[in-house]
């Protein structure tokens, strides 16, 4: 009989709490267990505010005053975690503990190269000489599969694309031999085929070095691949625990059916996702009738006619040389695409990072000049050869939804100020007093309560921010809303509320979207027609239903194999 080993960490009735300037006290986590041994990866996933990222944090020593642990214990390699030193005995965070965050731009300096930056702790925490740290470092390198390391050891983080800075923020997790690795959605921003050789090497490190991980997520398909145990948790709380395959085949709490049932299917389209209490649904519907009806007095495009076509659009970007002198170059990053977006349709743009769509996105919603070809709205050309300048009409007719809903919003502004600069922009209000009217419906028609509009940005959650930023869009009474990735940094069940919303709109008002993602399983969900772009060339487009169940390019059978997805849990693939 095969001996238990000592879990790598093990949490046992945490409780953290944040005391409140009033004198009340915020629980973050209550009464939160879980076990991880080693070449385990267990999953933590939840809504934003669940409680997950505080465990984590905690674990790492990371967790920020005033916030405390009031009660449990954590232990590390069997030794006790100490709440007032923030780690445990003989247990070295950074050393023992390797942490892997969300975003590789944050976790990297600027201003020191790849090899700076590995070598630092190994030299403190192991004691290497200059030599022997720079030999580790490329050993890493090559080990999370970064192409040419000696090259790459020079380079500083921005030389890096997304993937490879990600794969340096995993090899300084492993730079000191750690026993326990916490990974806080270490994929949300990496697109699928990234995100597949991400999830293939913290796999191998668990299961070739007997690493145990802590994987936080929001992202069931990256559970149901790579994960061996899954604790959901809600409000502070544990709902469910155990196995991946008894938890995604076979939930109990209501919660987490509601979870697992709110992921996009990549295999068949649905009408709406399921999910628990939508906010202000009455209001919200109500609103969007008043929205129906003024977009019904609105012009409309003949129905054969394209609303918006892309004609032979090519973007060249030309960098500058560092030094007094240098030559540039000229880097084309769309090359030579067409497509046509009729009136009310959903047209998706797919494709890794650097593909080009979101360069369409920009070309469209007149933030960059195309170098050639051009862009026609209602037949008219709005970019490149032969336009016109944007005005009036014209640039109120076409509106953008930016992927992050914290930088697109003035942090300075309250959200009715934010909402009715379109409004009174483009004159659609008679007074400040109709503005204010129209921005209440505004909020309402996105599930939120009119008084919203009093408060400013950060008083809102991600997901809440990402409604309000539809709402400004909406404010114009476009015809065509540009979508940038709205939903890639939201959790499951928020991410299915946006995209419920997003469908009532289209349905209520007939708006055309131009959607941008790398999620194909949310593309699936919410196109019409879909165009797959690679290098900066569109490879394939057909309706959603062909693309998806007969794709044509052996580039999109590529990226639908690499998705992850409900139905590949580890333990069945592994036994198939």
């Amino acid at each position: 009989m095969k001996a238990i080993s000592t879990p790598v960490l093990a949490v046992d009735g945490l409780r953290v709490e944040y005391p409140l300037a009033n004198g009340t006290v915020f629980t973050a986590v209550e009464n939160a267990s879980l076990v991880i041994r080693p070449g385990e990866i267990h999953a933590l996933v939840g809504e934003s505010g669940a409680g997950k990222t505080t465990i984590g944090n905690t674990v790492m020593g990371l967790l920020e005053r005033p916030g405390r642990i009031a009660a449990g214990s954590i232990h590390i390699e069997g030794k006790r975690f100490d709440p007032t030193k923030g780690s445990a005995k003989d247990v070295v965070l950074g050393r023992d503990v390797g942490a892997v965050f969300q975003d590789p731009m944050t976790s990297l300096n600027p201003l020191f190269t790849i090899e700076s930056q590995l070598t630092e702790a190994m030299r403190y925490h192991l004691r290497l000489d200059k030599a022997a740290a720079r030999t580790r470092a490329l050993e890493l390198l090559r080990a999370v599969g970064i192409p040419e390391p000696e090259r790459r050891l020079k380079a500083y983080p921005h030389q890096l694309s997304g993937g490879q800075r990600q794969r340096v923020v995993i090899a300084a997790a492993l730079s000191c031999n750690p026993r326990l690795i916490v990974a806080d959605e270490p994929t949300t921003a990496l697109d699928v085929s990234v995100q597949a050789q991400i999830l293939k090497l913290l796999r191998n490190l668990a299961d070739e070095r007997g690493i145990g991980i802590l994987l936080v997520t929001h992202n069931m398909g990256v559970v149901a691949q790579i994960a061996d145990r899954v604790t959901i948790m809600h409000r502070g709380k544990v709902v469910e625990t155990g196995t991946t395959e008894e938890v995604l085949r076979r939930p109990k709490a209501d919660y987490a059916k509601a979870l697992i049932g709110a992921v996009p299917r990549i295999d068949q389209r649905l009408d709406r996702f399921p999910v628990l209490g939508e906010e202000g649904k009455g209001r919200a519907d109500e609103a969007r009738t008043e929205l129906r009806a003024r977009a019904e007095g609105m012009d409309e495009a003949p129905s054969d006619a394209p609303i918006l076509s892309v004609e032979n659009l090519c973007v060249d970007y030309i960098t500058s040389g560092w030094l007094p002198g240098s030559r540039g170059h000229s880097f084309r990053a769309v090359d030579n695409v067409s497509f046509s977006v009729h009136s009310g349709e959903v047209f998706g743009l797919v494709g890794e990072s650097g593909c080009g769509k979101t360069t369409i996105a920009n070309v469209v919603s007149g933030l960059v000049r195309p170098t050639a070809g051009r862009v026609l709205y209602r037949g008219q050309s709005i970019a490149g050869e032969g336009a016109t300048r944007r005005v009036g009409p014209l640039r109120q007719a076409i509106q953008m939804i930016f992927q992050d809903p914290y930088s697109s919003l003035n942090s300075r502004m309250r959200i009715g100020s934010i909402l009715s600069e379109p409004i009174l922009f483009y004159r659609l209000a008679s007074s400040r007093t109709e503005a204010e009217r129209d921005v209440a419906r505004l909020i309402e028609a996105v599930g939120l309560d009119a008084d919203a509009a009093q408060r400013f940005p950060h008083a809102f959650s991600g997901g809440q921010k990402q409604r309000l930023s539809i709402a400004r869009a909406l404010g114009a009474r476009p015809r065509l809303i540009v979508c940038d990735e709205p939903t890639s940094s939201l959790d499951v069940s928020v991410q299915a509320q946006i995209l419920n919303l997003l469908k009532d709109l289209r349905d209520a008002t007939g708006l055309t979207l131009l959607l941008i993602s790398h999620d194909l399983a949310v593309v699936r969900q919410m196109c019409d027609r879909v165009a797959v772009m690679r290098q900066g060339m569109l490879l394939e487009q057909a309706d959603s239903e062909t693309l998806f169940d007969a794709p044509q390019h052996a580039y999109t059978q590529e990226l639908l194999s690499l998705v992850p997805t409900l139905d590949r849990i580890r333990g069945e693939t592994k036994a198939a």
